[in-house]
């Protein structure tokens, strides 16, 4: 497979990644090679020692792309230590070490705006194998074909495809309620009343009220789609493991703001621990 072999010093679990809940097409292709995907870019990734990973891109296009993508030029390693230094004495401090413990390796990704968007739009009232499915589906229907070393695959269909779809053709894709709300933001974003590039330049409760605009995207969405696409690692999504863990484990207490530019941070952590963590669900390998 090797074009590049790279280096990665800070945290960096690809099977952690993929199964974080923050992207849906990210998967295990042969045992310990990963495929990730943004826009036409497809990467494989397999480590092949303490550190070292086996990429299917030059270390061109590596630096140029992926770097960015997997927020490489940050230490999560740090963020870890910042947060646990920050909630130390508090009564909830050996929860979340158990929790960053847990999910060491996790990574915040910067997705595509659009993908994340419909994703999510998409992913309202589903979990995560459902999702999953519904994003294929509509990659399989309307996406362009990209063949691989591995794999012959649907790259994510753009706007201006999808937008030249009918409502039959977003039935076939079983998206029930939600098909007008994906109806609502093609049309919005194809129209220029939403405009994914300029939110890159918006404060984030500016952003997040932009995001709402659209019909059927709540500030959980919106939370979603600023953290995610947008890297605005202070926005934290509530979703019903979130909330669950505000409620069980944080005394009915919101803390996470507590921890400034890196709530959203922590949020990932902890979904990824109250989701799979704590009862032993996670199988490590």
């Amino acid at each position: 497979m090797a074009l590049a072999i790279i280096k990665i010093a800070d945290d960096f679990d690809m099977k952690k990644i993929a199964e974080s809940g923050q992207c849906f097409r990210a998967v295990e292709v042969q045992p310990n090679i990963y495929r990730f995907i943004k826009l036409n870019n497809i990467v494989y990734i397999k480590k092949v020692g303490e550190g070292k990973f086996d990429v299917s891109c030059s270390n061109v296009d590596w630096e140029k792309f992926w770097v960015d993508y997997f927020d490489l030029n940050r230490s999560y390693a740090q963020i870890r230590q910042y947060i646990m230094n920050t909630c130390a004495g508090r009564p909830y401090a050996d929860y979340i070490k158990d929790a960053l413990e847990f999910g060491k390796g996790i990574r915040i990704l910067r997705q595509d705006p659009f993908e994340t968007l419909i994703s999510f739009i998409i992913s309202q009232r589903k979990n995560i194998p459902a999702i999953r499915s519904s994003v294929e589906l509509m990659c399989e229907s309307f996406g362009k074909l990209a063949r691989t070393q591995y794999e012959s695959i649907n790259l994510f269909p753009d706007v201006q495809t999808l937008s030249y779809t009918s409502a039959y053709d977003l039935a076939s894709l079983k998206l029930g309620y939600r098909g007008p709300y994906v109806r609502d933001a093609l049309d919005k974003i194809s129209h220029r009343a939403v405009d994914l590039e300029v939110l890159y330049d918006m404060p984030d409760a500016q952003l997040l009220e932009v995001l709402q605009r659209i019909r059927g995207v709540g500030p959980k969405v919106a939370a979603c789609v600023a953290l995610y696409s947008y890297r605005r690692l202070n926005v934290m999504p509530i979703d019903v493991w979130i909330q669950r863990a505000i409620e069980e484990d944080f005394n009915g207490n919101n803390v996470f703001y507590e921890f400034a530019e890196f709530a959203g941070i922590l949020q990932q952590y902890i979904f990824f621990y109250k989701r799979l963590g704590e009862k032993g669900y996670w199988l490590v390998g």
